[in-house]
């Protein structure tokens, strides 16, 4: 072998090697040191343990303390294999002190029902706390130790200014692991998991487990930026997926909460859902976008104000409405009492309306949030309608005050199959207009514009929607 080639060779590997080295160096420093961060935060993080009293209920089956919570279907088969009878469960958690009077932000899920709390500060000083108020919807609860000395208490930030990719860091008690320090990245923000009608969680790569549940997620100045509340989970551990409440929605709940020890949410009185590509042709929209009105309470606000099913909600108090999920959590939000104008879209015109807004109802939602069904090609729909006897009325359980005609025959290959039509459904609408017969609703299919979508408006189990099928692909 030549040895100058060979050494050409060789200072070229070197000079690789250097290369590699000098970008893994740039590479490296552009890491956050979080040391000191971690022990400047940690004192603000506590272990919360709860204890309660809980009978097998008739069926046999032990309580499981964890239902209705991210963590229901792993603990579940291990309750079931539990002895029957009283006995004591217990839970696990962790909490930020948001106020150096000893007030704790924390899940619902980890107290709810609790017979006792206990607080473990990082300094191991143990307290039993009391609970000032408690949100299901939020899943957020705000509880209090008594202290003789102010407590080290964190700063809340702004969850609204976090950006996707930004650096995070979780501080909890994962499996009663105290103090364990994840980091990493917001991956996602506005997320919809299913939990309830005000979602718009952090999504996090920051590993979260049982066990951290209202435990705080901070930013890289130290600010908590959410309270990490469930998980995504196949197995019940950590798969890299986790879920947080923005803590600038945690602020307007902490606060009435320590007011009153109660939330007040605003209310309008309508069912929504989303406005698929298929509706929004059918309603004359550019885009798919906004809140379609699928039903409206009767003598509720939104009723006195002239909104009505049909309409799609596009600005709620001067906020645009981009997705169905964003007018909820406008709605809950704006004060009981004042009057808003809200900008809808009827017949392909935006006009404005005053609405004022009411307490929401103790068993009431801001607005229902039922998702239409997937919209296809349709007409003739390859459906039977007869008009709907009171028993089947019962059976679908219609309102006196909705009238129309009753499904009573699909063809799985038809037009209305593929649309999502199903038996029992009771079509109101067709094409906006009202139809209270087999008369009236086959005048109106004689009307149909094949080449314009159909737009039907649905009861369907005690709800009312709208679904937009297609003539031709």
């Amino acid at each position: 072998m030549d040895r100058r080639w060979m050494g050409a060779t060789l200072a070229g590997w070197w000079v690789a090697v250097l290369l590699c080295l000098g970008s893994v160096s740039v590479h490296a420093r552009g890491l956050p040191e979080l040391t000191g961060l971690v022990e400047e935060l940690r004192p603000v993080v506590v272990n919360i343990h709860t204890s309660k009293k809980a009978r097998a209920s008739k069926s046999g089956t032990q309580h499981n303390p964890f239902k209705n919570s991210p963590f229901e279907q792993f603990f579940q088969p291990f309750m079931d294999r539990l002895p029957q009878g009283e006995m004591q469960t217990h839970n696990l958690g962790s909490g930020v002190i948001i106020d150096p009077d000893g007030y704790i932000l924390t899940n619902n899920h980890v107290i709810e029902e609790a017979d006792e709390i206990k607080v473990r500060l990082a300094d191991e000083r143990e307290f039993v706390a009391k609970v000032i108020g408690t949100d299901v919807k939020s899943d957020l609860a705000l509880i209090q130790v008594t202290v003789k000395q102010k407590l080290p208490a964190a700063k809340l930030g702004d969850s609204d200014a976090v950006k996707v990719g930004a650096w995070v860091l979780a501080i909890g008690n994962p499996f009663g692991l105290e103090a364990t320090v994840t980091a990493g990245i917001i991956s996602a923000k506005g997320r919809a998991i299913g939990n309830g009608p005000y979602e718009d969680f952090l999504q996090t790569d920051a590993a979260i487990n049982p066990g951290n549940s209202g435990g705080p997620l901070f930013d890289m100045d130290g600010n908590v930026i959410g309270i990490n509340t469930a998980i995504f989970s196949r197995s019940g551990g950590y798969m890299g997926i986790g879920f947080a409440i923005p803590v600038n929605m945690a602020k307007s709940v902490v606060t009435q909460l320590k007011s009153s020890g109660k939330v007040t949410r605003g209310w309008i009185g309508v069912g929504i859902q989303v406005v698929t590509q298929d509706l929004a042709s059918a309603l004359g929209q550019d885009a798919a976008r906004g809140a379609l009105v699928s039903q409206v309470v009767k003598s509720g606000p939104a009723s006195e104000a002239g909104i009505k099913a049909g309409d799609v909600i596009m600005k709620f108090n001067g906020q645009e409405i981009h997705k169905m999920r964003d007018l909820p959590t406008l709605v809950a939000a704006t004060a009981v009492g004042s009057k808003v104008p809200v900008v809808i879209l009827r017949d392909g015109k935006e006009q404005t309306l005053k609405v004022k807004i009411e307490e929401l109802p103790r068993d009431e939602e801001a607005s229902a949030s039922k998702r239409p069904e997937t919209a296809a090609k349709t007409d003739p729909l390859g459906i039977r309608v007869q008009n709907p006897g009171d028993a089947q009325r019962r059976q679908s359980r219609l309102a006196e005050d909705i009238k129309g005609v009753i499904v009573v025959g699909v063809d799985p290959e038809g037009p209305g199959a593929r649309a999502g039509l199903r038996v029992g459904d009771v079509i109101v609408d067709v094409n906006r207009v009202a139809v209270e017969s087999v008369k009236e609703y086959n005048q109106e299919m004689n009307k149909i514009d094949k080449s314009r979508n159909i737009l039907l408006r649905v009861a369907r189990e005690g709800t009312v929607l709208f679904v937009a099928v297609t003539l031709e692909r």
